[in-house]
């Protein structure tokens, strides 16, 4: 019998634009990653006073502005290929019982 042990998800922040399709790309596709990873993902408006305060600390050059666990991951174009290497590195992959999700 197989064993799923508990861990704790990876904190994704999705700071965002209004009208930005990177934005939007971003979003698509950690919520196709969220399907095979343990991610708690927290979209955040731009113009929110959370999102001016990241914004301020972070200075991206383009959005949207990806934090991981509270650090700068990046800006504009979400880089999958890197954020999947990471969640990897970290064991966040979804446990699988008998190799069913």
């Amino acid at each position: 019998m197989s064993q799923i042990h508990s861990r704790q998800p990876v904190a994704v922040t999705l700071v965002t634009a209004p009208a930005c399709h990177y934005c939007d790309d971003a979003h698509s596709a950690l919520g196709d990653l969220a399907a095979d990873y343990l991610l708690d993902i927290t979209e955040v408006a731009i113009d929110s006073p959370e999102g001016k305060s990241l914004t301020a600390i972070h200075r991206p050059m383009m959005s949207p502005l990806v934090l991981i666990d509270g650090e700068y991951f990046s800006a504009g174009r979400l880089p999958r290929r890197k954020l999947t290497k990471l969640l990897e590195t970290r064991g966040a992959r979804r446990a699988t019982v008998e190799g069913v999700r």
